[in-house]
Parts: C-alpha cells; structure tokens; sequence
C-alpha cells in the first residue's frame, strides 16, 4: 500500500506542472486572441485613422504573440520588426501628414455598401463551413514534421530551406519589390517649375577662368551682381 501510495503521489508531482503549463498556454492563447479580436474590430469600427492605425499595431503585436505560442518565432519577430516597425509606422505618418478629405471618402459609403455586404456573407459563408467540417482538410505526408529539420529552431530551418532550394525565388521576389519601389517613386516624382535643380557635371566641369571675374568698379559704385 505504501509503495502505491508513494507512485501516486510521484505521478501526481509529474502530471501537477504539466496540468500547470497547459493552462498557462490556454490562458495566454485566448487572452492574445481576444485582444486580436477585439482590436481589429477597433481598427474598422474607429473614425479616427490615427486610432485605426494605432489598434492595427495592437493587433500586429498580440498576434506575434500568437505566433510565439505557435513555436513560430521567426514569424512574430518578422510581424513586428516588418509590419509594425515599418508598415504600420508608415501608414501613421502618411495620414498624419497629408490632409485627407474624410467627408468626401466617407460620401461614397453608401454606394459601395452592397457590394461589401455580399462580400462580408461570402466571407462568414466560407467560415461557417469550415467550422462546420462540411470542408474536408486533406492530411498527407507534407504537414509530418521533416527529419532534416529535427534539430534545427524555427529560423535555421527557414533559412536553410530558403537559401538553398529557394534561393533563386527568393532573389526574383526581391528584384520585383525593387522594381516596384523605383516605379513608385517614379510616378509620384514630378517636376516643379521654378526650382533649382543640381547639376553636378556642371559643377564639375566648372574652372576658375569661368566661375571667377576680376572688375574694377568706380569709387562709390559698387559692384553689380
């Protein structure tokens, strides 16, 4: 009976931190999950753009948290480094900068309001069926974890994937988001008339002879520019 009573209470200490964890895990998952809700609906609901951007990067970071909980770090400190480091940042000084007429954009709601309702029931249609399991998932060998990879973190396993077999679609993906960078900038650039512009050529071609005039203005004359 001792001995019983003493594998009891081992197996009890053993399963007490693993009990201890999960809870910790749904806690947090639910807690980060609600916060992703909640703010995105903040994000739509707000009138302000500022709030709505801010409510955004919220939602940007509790979903890194998400992904934390996933195992998937890389991914959460891309969300945040990318996405709220630099997108979301962009889009509030963007809005704070320039003066938007919201009256005029909000004037054309009702119009577009059809069309975003039959949207918004296709989107909760397609919901509804997956959550329901009418839609069959198909499970084959590609979501097995890969013996390669066994060893590696999260971000060695992209990396080595990404550096290796992808390498070359990994390059034309960043030559294409350069090139639409430099088009960007080159449809938005426009000239005004009266500025000065630099000319280093001209700047360089310059000598002394041409750039420096020796005159003797009459006392009292001054000198004309």
């Amino acid at each position: 009976m001792r001995r019983g009573a003493r594998t009891h209470r081992a197996s009890f200490r053993t399963a007490a931190p693993d009990l201890q964890t999960s809870v910790t895990a749904a806690f947090a998952f639910y807690l980060f999950a609600g916060i992703v809700l909640l703010s995105g609906a903040c994000t739509i609901l707000s009138k302000n753009p500022v709030h709505s951007v801010l409510w955004l990067i919220l939602a940007f970071f509790n979903a890194a948290g998400l992904f934390v909980l996933l195992g998937a770090e890389f991914l959460a400190m891309l969300l945040v480094i990318v996405y709220v480091g630099a997108v979301a940042v962009l889009f509030l000084f963007v809005v704070m900068m320039l003066d938007i007429d919201f009256a005029a954009l909000r004037a054309g709601f009702v119009k577009a309001l059809p069309i975003g309702l039959l949207l918004a029931v296709v989107l909760v249609s397609e919901l509804l069926l997956v959550a329901g399991g009418n839609v069959r998932v198909i499970v084959g060998d590609a979501s097995a974890p890969i013996d390669a990879f066994a060893g590696m973190t999260n971000t060695q396993a992209i990396g080595s994937v990404l550096y290796t077999k992808y390498l070359f679609a990994f390059q034309a993906a960043g030559i294409v988001l350069l090139t639409a960078m430099v088009g960007a900038i080159v449809l938005t650039h426009r000239q005004r008339p009266g500025t000065k512009r630099q000319d280093v050529g001209a700047q360089v071609a310059r000598t002394p002879a041409s750039s420096i005039s020796n005159v003797r203005p009459a006392s009292g004359e001054g000198v004309t520019l």
